[in-house]
């Protein structure tokens, strides 16, 4: 059985329980959770996506990115007697990287399980095949069930992430005597991502899933909740997203076959990277039913894409077993 990629986008979330993955409702929930955001800062966000209350979508966050690095920049260079900033100002970046991360962390820390009938043709596939699986959503539903399936053993496993008890490095990632695991790429990074000060210098490191809380004070900004437009620049400040998006041309290099399973075709910058090494391999999109009539989605996915493919719709893509 030849080795896949399956690049899986928040649908898979919105099958199983669509009002918690619901980014709209986990926007409102952090932005309403006591003692987060002063008003101050929650008017100052406001100016930004010209709301009255949370922001509803990403494509609402295009001024709040700006503003972000507008107020990074002038830290850099500001500081003095006489800032740039007011103390507010000063303190925007980290205050919106706090609200971006617990939003993170609320989507990742969902109680739901993904139905057995899906799990267990999945994880035959994935040992079988040693297949490589990118993400672009915070949930834990796939990283939770290869963790109980014994997929992720460190440098033995059946797919690597490249985060060792000493943190992440590029090499980590690179198969060495004969292994030949597939990837496990965070493309929009996690809320588990945490920067670590030591001696030895900074280093990016993975929280135990029970310490990944909306009372932990620990914040990472390895996280790609923002504009589309802006999601690139977001993916080049980050060492590890850098790596993961390089190991993913890798990944579509060596693969026969792509599978895009419950993404929605929006992500401008997935699409661009995807779409050269697409021409000589089967593509598959699993989708949910009511994205479209089907003629209608083919057309788009056509335009996205610019390859042959099929379109599979399903009422619930957890029905989906066809690996």
């Amino acid at each position: 059985m030849e080795k896949k990629i399956i690049i899986v986008g928040n649908g898979l979330g919105m099958a199983i329980d669509p009002e918690h993955f619901s980014l709209t409702n986990a926007l409102k929930k952090i932005w309403d959770k006591p003692d987060l955001l002063t008003e101050y800062h929650k008017e100052l966000i406001n100016k930004c996506t010209k709301r009255n209350d949370a922001p509803e979508y990403e494509e609402e966050l295009d001024d709040l990115h700006l503003a972000i690095t507008s107020c990074k920049t002038l830290n850099r260079i500001g500081s003095g007697e006489i800032h740039w900033l007011s103390d507010y100002g000063q303190e925007f970046p980290e205050v919106t990287a706090r609200y971006i991360h617990k939003v993170a962390t609320y989507l990742h820390n969902s109680e739901c399980d993904l139905p057995s009938s899906f799990e267990k043709p999945l994880i035959d596939f994935i040992k079988k095949t040693k297949s490589h699986v990118a993400t672009l959503n915070y949930d834990k539903l796939l990283y939770s069930l290869f963790i109980k399936n014994d997929v992720f053993k460190g440098y033995n496993g059946v797919l690597i992430d490249g985060i060792t008890n000493k943190g992440f490095k590029a090499e980590n990632m690179e198969r060495k005597y004969e292994k030949t695991f597939g990837y496990y790429l965070h493309l929009h990074g996690s809320p588990l991502f945490i920067d670590s000060d030591s001696d030895s210098g900074s280093t990016i490191n993975k929280l135990a899933r029970k310490d990944l809380t909306l009372k932990s004070k620990k914040v990472g900004e390895h996280i790609v909740l923002t504009h589309v437009k802006h999601k690139p620049e977001v993916i080049a400040s980050s060492y590890i997203l850098r790596t993961y998006w390089n190991y993913l041309r890798f990944s579509l290099s060596e693969v026969e076959e792509v599978i895009l399973f419950g993404y929605s075709g929006e992500d401008n910058h997935l699409n661009e990277l995807i779409r050269p090494y697409l021409s000589n391999k089967t593509v598959r999109i699993v989708e949910w039913s009511d994205a479209g009539k089907k003629e209608n989605r083919e057309e788009y996915w056509k335009e996205k894409l610019g390859s042959d493919f099929t379109l599979v719709q399903l009422e619930n893509i957890t029905e989906f077993t066809d690996w």
